[in-house]
């Protein structure tokens, strides 16, 4: 590491250390602020302050359970109904809280036509398949989807999770093409009776690849380039 990366690396620890901790609040949701002044009531569509569960990393069902249950609490009090990007966060959420039947839901919201103009709307698809938040936000589509794969598959604890938030009536299929962390792809997934049954990974850069599905672990020590099939 050269002089300048040190001191950039120094500079953003600092910073780091600086930033207000994720707190707990007095009806047991993650505060939005430094403050515990969160009302139960507000049930606007922004959720920035569980950014830690989603895109992030920080929040997670073993890691910080705490925390893990106040970003439910957050969510049950804002509400499902949102717009645009709001609503594809949401489902993102759901998922990463490991609730599939939630997430499908807001799916169910996401695509029904939509209804009326502005805000006041209730979000939805238009019918060229575009986002519902005047005039249309890419991220709405694009966050939907990105939920719909964390229902599949999930990797930012380290491990490749296989149907981590699968909502009870996509009890069978098939995926092709999910990549996860570590430089894995899903060349195809398929389950059945909601259970993964067969599972072919690609490893593009090599290394030990961590797979679980319900709690039940296998290493596997790969090659770069090199499928491997495993059989539940």
């Amino acid at each position: 590491m050269g002089e300048k990366d040190a001191e950039f690396v120094k500079t953003i620890k600092d910073i780091k250390s600086r930033l207000a901790p994720m707190k707990i609040g007095k009806w047991g949701q993650l505060q939005e602020w430094f403050e515990d002044w969160d009302d139960p009531k507000d049930n606007h569509r922004h959720v920035s302050h569980l950014w830690g569960m989603y895109p992030g990393r920080q929040i997670t069902a073993d890691g910080t359970p705490d925390l893990f249950k106040a970003v439910r609490t957050s969510l049950e009090a804002r509400g499902d109904e949102s717009t645009g990007w709001s609503m594809g966060w949401k489902v993102c959420l759901w998922a990463r809280l490991l609730d599939g039947n939630h997430a499908y839901k807001l799916i169910q919201d996401q695509i029904k036509p939509a209804g009326g103009r502005g805000f006041g709307g209730r979000g939805g698809t238009y019918n060229n398949l575009f986002d519902a938040h005047p005039p249309f936000q890419i991220d709405g589509n694009f966050g939907c989807t990105a939920g719909i794969a964390e229902m599949l598959v999930q990797s930012h604890t380290g491990k490749v999770v296989l149907l981590p938030a699968l909502p009870d009536v996509w009890k069978d299929g098939t995926v092709k093409g999910l990549q996860c962390r570590g430089g894995f792809i899903l060349d195809e997934l398929t389950w059945k009776n909601g259970k993964p049954a067969t599972v072919k990974v690609r490893s593009t850069v090599g290394g030990k690849l961590n797979i679980s599905w319900n709690g039940q672990d296998q290493s596997i020590d790969t090659k770069s380039g090199k499928v491997y099939t495993i059989q539940f």
